[in-house]
Parts: C-alpha cells; sequence; structure tokens
C-alpha cells in the first residue's frame, strides 16, 4: 500500500492549501494550558498520597485529606484532566490539519466542549473529596456528574466526526482512527458502566443496576477498555502524528498502523476479564481475557515497532532533540507495558501479582512513561506552534525536564517492582506447620522503604513538570534564551515569524 500524501506529510511539509484555512486554534490552546495546569495537579496529588502510604500521619486525621478520598482525585486528575486535556488539545489540533478544514460546529461548540469539560472535572474531584460517589472500584462520580460528561462527550464526538465528514482531504489518516475509535468505545463504555437509577432527583446517591458478579464483570469491562481506548487507542493517535512530524520522516509503515488498528480494537474489548482470576467469575470467561491479553502482544508490539522506525534514517536527531526524545521514549515504555500487561493476565503469574504493588509498578509505568511522556514530546512540540513561536523557550530545560522525569519514573517502577513481588511471595509464605509464616502488618512494614522510594520518584517527576510549566511559559510570553547549540531563533528586531506548519 502506498502511504498517503497525509501519511508522508509526517515529514513536515504541508500544502500551500492546507495552510490558507482558518483554523480554530483558540480551543487548543486552552485544552494545551489546562494538560499543563492538571499534569501539576495531578502529579502533585499523587506524590503527596504517596507520602501518606510512607507515613500516615499526613492523612492528618481529616476525613477529606484521607488517602481514601485523595487515591480517586489523584487518578481522575492524572487520567481524565490531564491526559483527557492531553487528548482533545491533540485531537481536535490533528483532526484539523489531516483534514484540511476548521472545526465543525464553530467556535462556541468548540468552547462548550472545553468548559463542560472543565466543569465535569471539578464537579468529579469534589464529589472524591467530599465522599460524593458510587462507591465502586473506581469510586466513580454520581450520576449528575456522569449525566453531563454524557453531554460533553457527544458534543465533543460531533465536533469531531464533523470535522472529518467536512474535510478536503479524501483520505482518513490513521491518527484520526485512533482518535475516533477512542471517542466512540469511551461512550460505550461510559454508558453501559454507569447505569444506575437515582434515589431522588434533587439527591446525589444512586444505585447502580449490576450486583455481585455481574457489577465485577461490567466494572472490568469498564475498567480494562478504559485504559485499552482512553489510555492507549487516543495516545496511539498523538504518536502516529507528532512522532513522525517531530522527525520529519513519514510513518514507517502505513499498512502496518492500519493492521495495527484494526487487531487492536477488536483484541482489546475482551481482555478486561484476565482482571477477575480466581474469583466467582466462570473460568471460560477468565480464560477468555486471558487468552486475548496474550493475542494483544502481537498488534501492541507491531505499533511499538512502527512507532519506533518512523525515526530511520533520523536516529541523529535524538542527540540534539529532547523533545523527539520524549515522544520515542514514551513509544518505548508503551512496548513495555504491553507486554508486562500480557505477562501478568496468565493465571499462575497473576495469583502472585495481583492485590500487590507490582501492579502499581505496572500501571505507573505505562501511565508515567507512555501517556506523560507522549503527551509531553506533544505540547512541546504543540505551544510554538499555537502561539506562533520560532522554537520552545529553553531546549536545555526540555532536556532537564526529560532526565530528571526518567529518572523519577525508574525509581518509581522498580521500587513497585521490587515491593510487589515481595508482598506476593510473603502473602504465599507457608511454614512447616502449614500457617501464614508473616502477617498482614509484617508485609506492610516490610515495604515501608519501597513506599519511601516511591514517593521520592514522584517527587522528581512533579519536578520535571513544573520545570515544563515554567519553560511553557516563557514560549508563551515570547521570551528568548540564548543557549550554546540552541541560538536564539527570532528575527531581528523581535518579530517573530509564524512557523510553517
Amino acid at each position: 500500500m502506498t502511504a498517503s500524501p497525509v501519511a508522508v506529510a509526517g515529514a513536515g511539509v504541508d500544502s500551500p492549501a492546507q495552510a490558507r484555512v482558518a483554523y480554530n486554534e483558540e480551543v487548543v490552546r486552552l485544552f494545551t494550558i489546562a494538560t499543563v495546569f492538571w499534569g501539576v495537579i495531578a502529579f502533585a496529588a499523587g506524590t503527596f498520597i504517596a507520602f501518606q502510604l510512607a507515613y500516615p500521619v499526613l492523612n492528618l486525621g481529616l476525613e477529606w485529606t484521607t488517602f481514601g478520598r485523595l487515591r480517586p482525585v489523584h487518578t481522575s486528575a492524572a487520567i481524565f484532566a490531564f491526559g483527557g486535556s492531553a487528548l482533545f488539545a491533540t485531537s481536535l489540533y490533528v483532526v484539523q490539519r489531516t483534514c484540511k478544514a476548521t472545526l465543525f460546529g464553530g467556535r462556541y461548540l468548540a468552547l462548550f466542549v472545553f468548559w463542560g469539560y472543565q466543569l465535569f472535572i471539578v464537579l468529579a474531584a469534589s464529589g472524591y473529596v467530599l465522599g460524593i460517589t458510587q462507591g465502586r472500584e473506581y469510586a466513580e462520580p454520581e450520576w449528575y456528574v456522569d449525566l453531563w460528561l454524557t453531554v460533553v462527550w457527544v458534543a465533543y464526538l460531533v465536533v469531531f466526526a464533523g470535522t472529518i465528514m467536512r474535510r478536503k482531504e479524501p483520505h482518513i489518516y490513521v491518527a484520526n482512527w485512533f482518535y475516533l475509535a477512542f471517542i466512540l468505545t469511551i461512550a460505550v463504555l461510559h454508558l453501559g458502566n454507569n447505569l444506575a437509577v437515582p434515589v431522588s432527583f434533587f439527591g446525589a446517591k444512586s444505585y447502580s443496576l449490576f450486583s455481585g458478579v455481574q457489577d465485577a464483570l461490567t466494572q472490568w469491562w469498564y475498567g480494562h477498555n478504559a485504559v485499552g481506548f482512553f489510555l492507549t487507542a487516543g495516545f496511539l493517535g498523538i504518536m502516529y502524528y507528532f512522532v513522525p512530524k517531530r522527525a520529519e520522516r513519514p510513518v514507517y509503515s502505513y499498512r502496518l498502523s492500519i493492521v495495527h488498528f484494526w487487531s487492536l480494537i477488536f483484541l482489546y474489548i475482551w481482555a478486561g476479564p484476565h482482571h477477575l482470576h480466581y474469583t466467582a467469575l466462570p473460568d471460560w470467561s477468565q480464560t477468555l481475557g486471558m487468552t486475548f491479553s496474550l493475542m494483544l502482544w502481537m498488534p501492541s508490539w507491531g505499533g511499538m515497532i512502527n512507532g519506533i522506525m518512523t525515526l530511520s534514517g533520523a536516529w541523529d536527531k535524538l542527540r540534539t532533540d529532547p523533545v523527539l526524545r520524549f515522544l520515542v521514549t514514551s513509544v518505548g515504555f508503551y512496548g513495555m507495558s504491553t507486554f508486562e500487561g500480557p505477562l501478568m493476565s496468565i493465571r499462575q503469574v497473576n495469583a502472585l501479582s495481583h492485590y500487590t504493588d507490582w501492579t502499581v509498578g505496572h500501571v505507573h509505568s505505562g501511565a508515567l512513561g507512555w501517556v506523560a511522556f507522549v503527551s509531553f514530546g506533544a505540547i512541546y512540540y504543540l505551544v510554538p506552534k499555537l502561539w506562533k513561536r520560532r522554537e520552545l523557550y529553553s531546549m536545555k530545560l526540555v532536556g532537564y525536564h526529560f532526565w530528571i522525569a526518567t529518572i523519577g519514573i525508574v525509581l518509581y517502577i522498580t521500587a513497585m517492582w521490587v515491593s510487589g513481588i515481595m508482598q506476593g511471595l510473603m502473602w504465599r509464605s507457608y511454614d512447616e506447620l502449614g500457617f501464614l509464616q508473616f502477617s498482614f502488618i509484617e508485609t506492610v512494614e516490610a515495604m515501608h522503604p519501597f513506599y519511601v522510594i516511591r514517593a521520592l520518584g514522584g517527587v522528581l517527576f512533579l519536578i520535571g513538570a513544573l520545570i515544563m510549566a515554567y519553560n511553557l511559559i516563557r514560549t508563551i510570553r515570547g521570551d528568548v534564551r540564548r543557549e550554546a547549540g540552541h541560538p536564539a531563533l527570532a528575527p531581528a528586531g523581535g518579530v517573530r515569524a509564524q512557523p510553517a506548519e
């Protein structure tokens, strides 16, 4: 299959016709700012609750500041506020340029999507802190928040799909396939998982339509596919646009990207039951989830190879371009996480890993190494484009961010891997009489040093995010910094030319 002109546009040369399209960049700028803001909030909350686990006195004795209340604030801020805003920003940027069309619905529908989504984030976070949740596996917000998100999400779908339908480019670039799959599937998951009956119209409390085993299966059908379509498919859309753009190379294999898409979309939806090994769930459904999880190795690694090999002929750029380093490292973490996930779905491995910190380490290698790093790379690419700057304020600060954040991730995930495997082994250790060799509190005490290391890793990751925020603020202001190897790019007279898009 010959790559389309849009695929080759990854080389960074767009047509004059595309340059004449009046793109809606206002909403993209707003979501870009929100991504950085919520990222700092999410990483700060995660660091704080990591210290709470190491030093329980930090729970402060207040119900609103306990780990149980703040943990869902952190996870939702990281996934839906930071990650979601990154997906909104990049998808609305990419769909316009690859379709050569401005956003469908005009300025006000796009602004409704932005402000409506921010309201959803605030409502959900306040509900977590106040204890107003459904009380299920993910401590989902209550029914009124779910209904509001449904309205916002439908508006987002109308904007995105409408832009594709009015495209001037006959080919739909593969990044838009991944974004559209993410939008449609998350809608289905959200509606199916949150079927509930409110106690009263003016009351916050509701009851799920499911219970027992059915509720558990629904929860993990939702939970794993939220990972599969929100944290994987959506961010693969980022990979397939921003890696070729930054590397100034076409996608390595456009045919492989199509195979990657369809195989991933088909297989992922069946993998959820692997979270329920050794439960009341029927054995056949547990085996089904494990089997499809193992099959996911192939498309996942096919996509990773496609992303990495896009740098063919451009490997030298990694020495001088820390933004590209973020993007490529994220693809490496994607490969590692999608190897480890199917491994942990095997029933015998799951017997050791489940309910331990190994799972926490696995989740964060994907969330920090894949989701956050590819988002950082995309944001670093977007900000100069959106604010008409020739380059970032400081490439050296981008390099500092990369190495500080990478060291933080390594500290975090290695501590959790060691801690988790130790946990699993201690829980299954028996003495010569057949009694458990360790009490539960002894396993908690043994994990203390690893919790401290994990928290220190979070501190480093947060410092990296603060460096990014400072760098981007200076870039938006238009400040210029002269660095060795990176001379100031502003033309004489201080007038900054709009970069070629």
